[in-house]
């Protein structure tokens, strides 16, 4: 039987996306992301847990990070996970667990200008709006009603 390796994450990331360039020419990006979840405890008083992860964006994916996210967006992250381990300086093995990103949605409200809002506070949970429709509170005047 196979093996399913996929993780599905909405958070915000925890600072500028880290680009690279690798032989090649090929883009790579890594930045942590916190996913917070928040539920009642027995008492009924709100609890919030915050749980960070590493982030790796190639290519495309990499330089679209680069372009429009920073510290505080909010966005999708679809993927699966890679443990890659090393020995560090004093020969000591380490290991990492990173979500490798193959699928990427910024989440943040648009603003005027057609792009992402620069405030990292801003967690609004409206999609991108991909052109189909106008941006939400602006007219749509072929609409039939």
């Amino acid at each position: 039987m196979r093996g399913v390796n996929r993780v599905m994450l909405i958070g915000n990331l925890g600072k500028d996306p880290d680009v690279q360039f690798l032989e090649g020419n090929i883009a790579v990006a890594k930045f942590p992301l916190a996913t917070t979840e928040t539920f009642k405890d027995r008492t009924g008083k709100l609890v919030s847990q915050t749980e960070w992860h590493t982030v790796v964006l190639w290519r495309g994916l990499a330089e679209l990070a680069h372009k429009y996210l920073h510290k505080g967006s909010l966005v999708y992250i679809e993927g699966r996970l890679k443990t890659r381990s090393w020995e560090d300086k004093e020969g000591i093995r380490k290991f990492a667990t990173e979500v490798v990103g193959d699928n990427l949605i910024m989440l943040d409200k648009r603003t005027g200008d057609g792009l992402h809002g620069s405030h990292g506070a801003d967690t609004g949970a409206e999609p991108f709006n991909s052109g189909e429709l106008p941006p939400i509170g602006e007219p749509a005047d072929d609409l039939p009603f």
